[in-house]
């Protein structure tokens, strides 16, 4: 360890973690030197391209995009981003158990392209990081449920729950390895209205 708490060769510098659902996503960071992931907030979703109108509680927002294409969930992780000066932005990746991939991995990995193209636009360096997350929402509601938060309530901080899970179980990898934990998402063009 150097004289700033990091591992050898990686900077110094909040992580972000974050769990993309289709309604919520659950945003933890860290502190600069990536030893504890906490809860930040749910940020609601919102669908790219879909209807106008006023969803049911619970459900994504819906709206056009920004005149840049970004969407205002996208924006307020740039936001904490910039804020925290994070280094590093952990999307989890929801595989199958097999490993396999289905609908929801393909929706974070179009998320976590979105947010890499809108963390670039702003000037922003932190990279973006695709992690397994398989099992962080059952992790999650065994925590709250054995910290006596009764199921009803769970919905408000589930996604939060999941995300520090999903940092945290990041961070770990980084201190074990001496390496950044996942899959790096490369800064591109990135043209999607999330179907």
């Amino acid at each position: 360890m150097t004289d700033t708490g990091t591992e050898p060769g990686l900077p110094r510098g909040a992580r972000l973690g974050v769990d993309v659902g289709m309604a919520r996503i659950g945003l933890a960071a860290s502190d600069p030197d990536g030893l504890v992931a906490t809860p930040v907030e749910t940020v609601p979703r919102v669908l790219a391209g879909a209807k106008q109108g006023s969803p049911k509680q619970g459900s994504p927002k819906q709206g056009a995009p920004s005149a840049d294409g970004t969407t205002a969930d996208v924006t307020r992780i740039v936001d904490e981003a910039v804020e925290r000066f994070a280094a590093v932005v952990y999307v989890g990746l929801p595989r199958h158990l097999s490993g396999k991939e289905g609908a929801a991995t393909a929706d974070a990995r179009r998320f976590a392209a979105r947010l890499t193209v809108a963390l670039a636009a702003v000037g922003e360096r932190a990279e973006v990081r695709l992690v397994d997350e398989r099992m962080t929402t059952v992790s999650a509601h065994q925590a709250l449920h054995a910290a006596g938060r009764k199921s009803k309530k769970h919905r408000s901080v589930i996604d939060q729950a999941a995300a520090v899970i999903i940092l945290q179980s990041a961070l770990d990898a980084e201190r074990a390895k001496g390496e950044r934990a996942g899959e790096l998402v490369e800064v591109r063009t990135v043209h999607d209205t999330h179907e």
